[in-house]
């Protein structure tokens, strides 16, 4: 019997290591990863906000990256549930795994973790040599664009979302990390938290030589926000670098296109720094 219950056991963990073939994501970046790994077809669910790859953004919806509607997690039957390790409640993650659902969590914290995470859900579901190769042509390309923007004159940057108030972010955001290797100083950086409002006032004695927001941005209220700083260089227009916020702070390979859009639009702001100087 003892024989028998070891036997099990080691089934057990066969079954539990093995390559994942109904994949359900807790994150939309956890998605573009598996379907970066060419493991798209494995996908059976994923939450709110998955917008990319197509394919993805068509599967069924299990709630959002917060809040997991676990009858709907059930329905699809996974094998594997990909959690997101700054984002899934700790709390649902035990629920889904006391109902026997294996759950793995990945982590990234910076832009050289979403390397280490390509090979990781590739080993996952089945895919290791596609998510090698994903993650080699992810570091090569990170790799050319930190050489590329190395040396470029420095910045200081204001980067911000919501205009009544304006908030911003400090070094702990992704968004920091972007503006470095574009060759930006953040001019929050030193805030507390994360992300916060700044006032008015703050954001005049930072002196930022450029304005970095989000296309998803309301137009009417960027523009209010500039007729109360006329005074700031950054009023104008061509101080102003919009990017697209999905792209810049989702935590797969397109991060990269995000981080390209901001490195050249900062690039355009630098040659009128030049000229004026």
């Amino acid at each position: 019997m003892r024989h028998g219950w070891i036997g099990l056991a080691l089934l057990a963990c066969a079954a539990s290591a093995a390559a994942a073939e109904r994949v359900v994501t807790l994150a939309p970046h956890l998605a573009e990863l598996v379907c970066a790994v060419d493991a798209c077809e494995r996908l059976v669910g994923v939450v709110a906000y998955t917008d990319a790859p197509a394919a993805a953004a068509a599967l069924p919806q299990v709630g959002d990256a917060f809040n997991v509607n676990l009858e709907a997690v059930l329905a699809l039957q996974p094998d594997l549930i990909l959690a997101w390790d700054a984002g899934t409640p700790a709390s649902r993650i035990q629920r889904l795994e006391s109902l026997g659902l294996r759950v793995e969590v990945i982590a990234v914290r910076g832009l050289d973790d979403i390397a280490d995470a390509l090979e990781r859900v590739g080993t996952l579901v089945g895919a290791a040599d596609a998510g090698r190769d994903s993650a080699e042509r992810y570091r090569r390309r990170l790799g050319a664009l930190r050489q590329r923007y190395a040396d470029r004159a420095t910045l200081r940057a204001f980067y911000f979302t919501q205009t009544d108030p304006p908030f911003s972010v400090n070094r702990r955001s992704p968004i920091d990390e972007a503006l470095r290797l574009c060759g930006a100083d953040n001019v929050f950086a030193d805030m507390p938290a994360i992300a916060g409002a700044v006032s008015l006032e703050a954001i005049v004695a930072a002196r930022p030589e450029v304005a970095i927001y989000s296309l998803q941005e309301d137009s009417a209220a960027v523009a209010k926000l500039w007729r109360r700083l006329p005074a700031l260089t950054i009023s104008d227009p061509a101080r102003q670098v919009r990017v697209d916020a999905n792209t810049l702070t989702r935590q797969s390979p397109r991060v990269l296109d995000g981080i390209d859009a901001l490195c050249r639009g900062l690039d355009r702001v630098r040659v009128l720094s030049a000229a004026d100087d």
